[in-house]
């Protein structure tokens, strides 16, 4: 690690503390050439693989762009789509996958999404699921009042 401050390549590790309930890492360091103290935060890069094989970091910032499309219009305000996409991104992490497909990223946003706003559910999982019909919509409008009733999980 090289330090900030004399730009020296050796420094050791002081004090380390999981942060960001275990997600990260943060090590306070010292410069083995100037004393110098510093921090730094070490933390999983999660991958997203794309149906086209490009990968890209996961970015909760994407999830919640585009679960604020899906609830245009509806009383969804912006402090449940950051704890939507935090819950995402624990359920993502939790598949213990250094690199994980788009689809199970967008499997990972239906069921939050069906708790916060069935409609915006609605919207999402029709562009997810490629509806092509009425009967689509009909069969998950159905499977929403099932559910909601408690009949099935």
């Amino acid at each position: 690690m090289r330090c900030p401050f004399c730009r020296g390549d050796d420094s050791k590790v002081v004090d380390s503390r999981e942060v960001e309930e275990g997600q990260a890492i943060r090590r306070r360091r010292s410069c083995s050439e100037c004393g110098s103290r510093f921090t730094t935060i070490e933390e999983l890069v999660l991958t997203v693989v794309k149906r086209s094989g490009v990968t890209e970091p996961f970015s909760r910032d994407k999830v919640v762009r585009g679960v604020r499309r899906a609830c245009q219009g509806r009383p969804v305000e912006d402090d449940a789509l950051q704890q939507l996409a935090h819950r995402v991104e624990d359920a993502i992490r939790s598949l213990g996958l250094s690199e994980v497909p788009s689809h199970e990223v967008g499997l990972a946003i239906l069921g939050p999404l069906r708790d916060l706003d069935e409609v915006a559910y609605l919207r999402f999982a029709s562009v997810y699921r490629s509806f092509s019909s009425v009967e689509d919509f009909e069969k998950e409008i159905a499977d929403l009042r099932t559910v909601g009733d408690g009949y099935a999980e």
